[in-house]
């Protein structure tokens, strides 16, 4: 039974990624953002403590982060069904009470799957994409957007918005490396990381995960 932690930068295609995981080996992904709402949904008592925190803008505590994923986990284990954790944990306090929880059950994640790619690829593929000012389709020009290019779908204006200028991407960049690096240390320490190269095509990347999981022999 597959328990996976899904790393990577803005950029880096892990969203993408999880899908091909999701479908290859019937996981579900655990969106914290998805559980929250769904516990809040309920009116369970967590979900109710979690709307307390977020009514007054502030982070939900990983305390009741780690009692929802209980909840939902064991129920899982109960099942078999495997999980892709996507946005948790996100810093190494909540990693270590995420592998605290599954020891509480009986069992240990399957790894931390880091998709990597160099920060200036991220910043190149993050800074590619211009939108149009008329019916907001987005277009990709990793190469740089070509002199007098206009929407192809309704030939407007193209613009770039303020989070996909340069200058945005690289702070984006900056507080995920803040918050990551030491995540990355800590899963490589307890030797549970395995690393990917980002950099190609979708299929590419795709094949070299299902390599390393059949090699890791995870499923």
């Amino acid at each position: 039974m597959i328990r996976l932690v899904l790393l990577g930068g803005p950029g880096s295609g892990k969203g993408t990624q999880a899908d091909v995981l999701k479908k290859k080996y019937a996981l579900v992904k655990l969106s914290t953002g998805d559980l929250l709402r769904q516990e809040i949904a309920k009116n369970s008592e967590l979900g109710k403590q979690a709307k307390s925190f977020m009514n007054k803008g502030e982070l939900v505590s990983d305390a009741i982060m780690i009692g929802i994923l209980e909840h939902i986990t064991a129920d899982f284990e109960a099942k078999g069904q495997g999980y892709i954790l996507d946005g948790f944990p996100r810093t190494v306090p909540q990693a270590e009470a995420l592998l605290s929880m599954l020891g509480k059950q009986g069992v240990t994640l399957s790894t931390a799957l880091l998709i990597d790619v160099p920060e200036e690829e991220l910043v190149r593929r993050l800074s590619s994409r211009w939108t149009c000012v008329r019916c907001s389709a987005t277009v990709g020009y990793p190469d740089g957007k070509p002199e007098g290019a206009v929407c192809a779908q309704c030939g407007g204006e193209l613009y770039q918005r303020e989070d996909d200028k340069r200058e945005t991407i690289l702070n984006r960049m900056s507080v995920y490396k803040k918050n990551t690096e030491p995540l990355i240390a800590y899963f490589r320490e307890k030797k549970m990381l395995e690393r990917v190269d980002g950099f190609g095509t979708f299929e590419e990347i795709s094949g070299r995960i299902l390599d390393l999981f059949a090699k890791k022999n995870i499923r």
